[in-house]
């Protein structure tokens, strides 16, 4: 799969353009050093409106109160977000107790197959405390566009077959819901440890 960094630079230059503004300067006072892209003040990625793989509607505002980190993706991705679903797995143990104070949702860019009974079965494989989000092509298109991940469908080798190149990379929001943190794919879990410690501290 095609892994598609760039956003990382645009969402870096969207957050240093907020530089002025006296909101961004009153958040980023008391910002701890962070080892990923700081995005403190970022005027997008804000919410969604999507179901989770219980059957429950949901929006940002469900998980006040503990660090979220969002990550887009399919199931039958082959490399890519198994690879980071088991990393994000190893941070929440990392974190020991902390990991109470986290919440990772993954999201479906692939809504024509993956229904609620497979995330169901895949994302909690990962970790228990997980949650897969899904929405109809519709709700998806808004999400993405929302927090600006690309995605696109991938004709395979046999007829209807396909996959699905999609940004790779995470958003972290704090206690309050606001967003912190863009983290680009294969860093490795202690960037993400170190900075998710900095959010719960």
């Amino acid at each position: 799969m095609k892994k598609l960094f760039g956003v990382s630079a645009l969402v870096f230059g969207m957050a240093l353009g907020l530089a002025g503004c006296d909101k961004f300067d009153k958040l980023t006072a008391s910002t701890p050093t962070f080892q990923n892209t700081d995005v403190t003040g970022l005027q997008y990625a804000r919410d969604f409106a999507l179901f989770d793989h219980t059957g429950k509607e949901r929006t940002l505002a469900d998980f006040k109160g503990k660090v979220v980190l969002v990550f887009f993706g399919f199931t039958q991705c082959p490399d890519v977000c198994p690879s980071t679903m088991a990393e994000l797995s190893g941070v929440l143990k990392e974190l020991g107790p902390l990991a109470d104070q986290v919440q990772v949702l993954f999201i479906t860019l692939d809504p024509e197959r993956d229904t609620r009974e497979l995330l169901a079965q895949y994302v909690p494989a990962f970790d228990k405390r997980f949650l897969g989000l899904y929405g109809d092509a519709a709700a998806t298109a808004r999400v993405a566009k929302e927090f600006k991940v690309f995605y696109a469908k991938v004709p395979g080798k046999e007829a209807g077959s396909y996959s699905v190149d999609h940004t790779a990379g995470s958003y972290v929001f704090d206690k309050n819901g606001m967003v912190r943190l863009f983290v680009r794919h294969g860093q490795g879990a202690a960037p993400i440890v170190h900075d998710l410690r900095a959010l719960l501290n």
